[in-house]
């Protein structure tokens, strides 16, 4: 191991925070990662990294050595990609909610790994927000306002968010006519994982946005099982109308107060600031600009 793959070594354990995750992203025996630190510290002749049972952290020191490194190394990637053709290639691993996965990514990825044959493509699924560089993803596509400041934010469009509930639990509690007439209601909680508080329903009166916190009898932090909640007549519910637009269509779930939407919601890709925007994040953000543009959103 020279002396820049012991560099990326050391990079990839301090945002894994892991000797054993480090070794299974790059691929080498937990042993080899051991050693290859020791001769790291003692050829630079300071301690790098503090162990503990759980977790290992950079020193003071370390985290000097990590933020060279990350600039060397930037620097490396940039003069080899000037003479060489450049093809992007390695594992890009990305995170997307399940629901938009199915619907816009995976009828189109066989013209992405088709023109990046050397790229493999490691896709991670759920609603919370994943801690990019603890968990070695490479970029996140996410909705919603992003408050962290060591993200960087790629927009893909705005999408649009409906009301809804069963006909079932129309026919039982009404059809009310604006927010003002919800009392009596019911909603299907869910919980944000940001803020670990129900999320109220939101809606666009006039020219201001309107929060409406109804009872909620169930609450769940998984919008697959929100959708089949509502479905199942346990209440109303407000997500993307992409994701619920064949339920209206089947008559399985109605529009409510369709005259007081919810606010459109952001779409973004986000990836870390402090890392060079590799040749393979690169392309895929290219690409799935290209898709949701496609798509109308």
């Amino acid at each position: 191991m020279d002396r820049l793959d012991r560099m990326q070594l050391f990079v990839r354990i301090v945002e894994r925070r892991s000797f054993s995750a480090a070794a299974a992203d790059l691929g080498l025996a937990r042993s080899t990662v051991t050693e290859a630190v020791k001769q790291l510290e003692e050829g630079i002749g300071t301690r790098l990294l503090e162990r503990t049972t759980r977790h290992v952290t950079p020193t003071l020191d370390g985290r000097a050595f990590y933020e060279r490194c990350l600039a060397i190394l930037a620097e490396v990637d940039e003069a080899e990609n000037i003479f060489r053709d450049a093809q992007p290639r390695g594992l890009l691993r990305v995170d997307a909610h399940g629901f938009l996965t199915r619907t816009f990514l995976l009828p189109r990825l066989h013209e992405f790994l088709d023109r990046y044959p050397l790229l493999d493509l490691q896709i991670g699924q759920g609603d919370r927000l994943v801690d990019l560089v603890r968990e070695g993803v490479d970029c996140v596509i996410r909705a919603g306002e992003i408050d962290d400041s060591g993200l960087i934010m790629r927009r893909l469009g705005t999408i649009t968010e409906i009301t809804c509930a069963s006909r079932t639990y129309v026919e039982i509690h009404g059809m009310p006519k604006s927010p003002d007439a919800l009392e009596g209601h019911l909603a299907i909680g869910f919980l944000s994982s940001r803020t670990g508080q129900i999320m109220p329903l939101e809606f666009i009166v006039g020219d201001e946005v309107r929060y409406v916190t109804l009872p909620s009898r169930l609450t769940v932090n998984n919008s697959d099982t929100m959708a089949d909640l509502a479905r199942r007549g346990f209440g109303l519910m407000q997500a993307p109308r992409y994701r619920l637009q064949r339920d209206i269509d089947e008559g399985v779930l109605v529009e409510v107060l369709a005259d007081f939407p919810p606010p459109p919601t952001l779409l973004s890709a986000l990836y870390p600031q402090n890392r060079q925007l590799s040749p393979r994040v690169r392309v895929f953000l290219d690409w799935i600009v290209k898709v949701f543009a496609e798509a109308g959103l």
